[in-house]
C-alpha cells in the first residue's frame, strides 16, 4: 500500500513541488498549509484576520473532503499567525469550525507567510475508510 496523493479544485493549486495533502498507507491525512486564497481566482482574499482564518479553514476542509476525511476527523492543526494581538479574532472563527471535540493545536507567531497573509493553518486528520 502507498501513500495517496491529495488534489482538489476546491482548494488552491499548489505553487511548488508539494501535494495539497497526503494520505498515508495508515490512514493519516495531512494538509499542505493553507493561506486564505480563493480557490477560484488563485487570489488572496480581503479583509482581517477573520477573513483571512474562514477561508483557511474552508480550504483545509476541502482538503480533507478530498481525501475522505472531514473536519470532525482532525485530530491535530498547526496554525501560524503573523501577529499573535490577532490571536482572539483568529480563535472566534476557528472556533466555529470546531465546535464539539476540538482537536489538538499549536500556535506559533511568524516573522512573514507565503503573500504576506496574516494566517496559515495545517491539519493531521484520520480518514476513517481507508
Amino acid at each position: 500500500m502507498s501513500k495517496k496523493m491529495i488534489k482538489t479544485a476546491s482548494a488552491p493549486a499548489t505553487i511548488g513541488p508539494y501535494s495539497q495533502g497526503v494520505v498515508t498507507p495508515h490512514g493519516m491525512l495531512y494538509t499542505a498549509g493553507q493561506i486564505a486564497l480563493d480557490p477560484s481566482t488563485g487570489q488572496l482574499v480581503e479583509g482581517d484576520i477573520k477573513a483571512q482564518t474562514r477561508r483557511v479553514l474552508e480550504n483545509v476542509k476541502a482538503i480533507l473532503e478530498a481525501g475522505g476525511s472531514s473536519l470532525a476527523n482532525v485530530v491535530k492543526t498547526t496554525v501560524f499567525i503573523k501577529d499573535m494581538n490577532e490571536f482572539s479574532m483568529m480563535n472566534e472563527v476557528y472556533g466555529e469550525y470546531f465546535k464539539e471535540n476540538p482537536p489538538a493545536r499549536s500556535t506559533v507567531e511568524v516573522a512573514r507567510l507565503p503573500r504576506d497573509v496574516r494566517v496559515e493553518i495545517e491539519a493531521i486528520a484520520f480518514v476513517e475508510s481507508w
